[in-house]
């Protein structure tokens, strides 16, 4: 779902821009405020895992299209809605940035459609009323599935809504919804799925780790074993996207297509896109580690101007 430039006016860039940096800003002041020991190496991790998790696109049969997971409710079960949605935003950057993946000026677009519509909606509103605290995997299944469908229908509807405010091409509003909410309800229920087995897998192993069980800090030590499963995963990802993830258009670019004809929807590709389209073999794990490192290096930042702050103030 990460739009191009081609869809996004100036004007549409720089509200959705603005409002994205502050939600930004909101998380970076909530991320400050959390009580766990293991929150710096397991957004770093988690962060990494849902990197290479995107690059897998999954063919839908019978459409000539494709999709990927966003993350975000998986995010927010492990880390919490704000760290949740900081680490996926970091995510969301690095693509745009250093792989050209979602345009520039569309950066803002795509934070909010995917980031906040499922870490900071779809995450408190869906998935833990309907979770609580149980650890049956029909709930957690279940809650995942609502939520990754509400989180991907309300992008959709976000990115129609922005091409439509932007009105630079000439897709017919009507006929691009009608493609984008039917293709993104089956994207979103097959995330869903996916983000409900990982959760399972999570709450029989390590259950004190997922953010819905867990009120105080932890020691660390019994999250370790689950983020070295994590980097695994995201190593075996990273490495073997070049040859399992589909080759069929992305949900939103074969909405376009289909409603309008066109394809390769040009994107203003940052300077700083040394991969543009994940040209390399090594892309996925290259990507995963700037995404790691950039995390540890932000949220290490984060704690230590609140433990200075702290010291100042109990000094005076």
């Amino acid at each position: 779902m990460h739009m191009a430039d081609a869809l996004v006016s100036p004007a549409v860039a720089a509200v959705t821009g603005a409002a994205a940096v502050a939600l930004i800003a909101v998380a970076a002041t909530k991320v400050k405020k959390i009580r766990r020991d293991d929150i710096v190496p397991l957004m770093g991790v988690m962060g990494a895992f849902v990197f290479a998790a995107q690059m897998i696109n999954f063919t839908i049969p019978g459409t000539g299209s494709s999709g990927h997971v966003i993350g975000g409710v998986l995010l927010s079960a492990v880390l919490g809605p704000w760290a949740g949605f900081l680490t996926l935003c970091s995510v969301l950057i690095i693509q745009c940035l250093v792989f050209a993946d979602g345009g520039l000026l569309a950066l803002g677009c795509n934070i909010l459609n995917m980031a906040a519509t499922s870490c900071l909606l779809a995450y408190p509103l869906i998935f833990r009323p309907i979770a609580r605290h149980s650890f049956k995997p029909g709930r957690l299944i279940g809650a995942a599935v609502a939520a990754s469908v509400v989180a991907l229908e309300v992008g959709a509807l976000g990115v129609t809504a922005e091409t439509e405010l932007s009105g630079i091409t000439a897709l017919p509003t009507s006929t691009f919804l009608a493609f984008m909410l039917p293709i993104h309800l089956v994207i979103g229920a097959i995330e869903g799925v996916a983000t409900g087995a990982v959760l399972c897998f999570i709450a029989k192993y390590r259950p004190e780790t997922l953010c819905v069980y867990s009120h105080s800090a932890t020691t660390g030590k019994s999250s370790r074993k689950m983020m070295v499963a994590f980097i695994i995963a995201a190593a075996v990802l990273a490495g073997a996207f070049t040859w399992i993830a589909s080759a069929y258009p992305d949900g939103l670019e074969w909405s376009v297509e289909k409603a309008s004809g066109l394809t390769d929807l040009p994107s203003m590709v940052a300077p700083t896109a040394v991969m543009p389209d994940y040209n390399s073999t090594f892309a996925g794990i290259i990507g995963a580690t700037i995404v790691m490192i950039m995390l540890w290096a932000i949220t290490t930042l984060l704690f230590h101007r609140t433990r200075a702050t702290q010291h100042k103030t109990v000094k005076k």
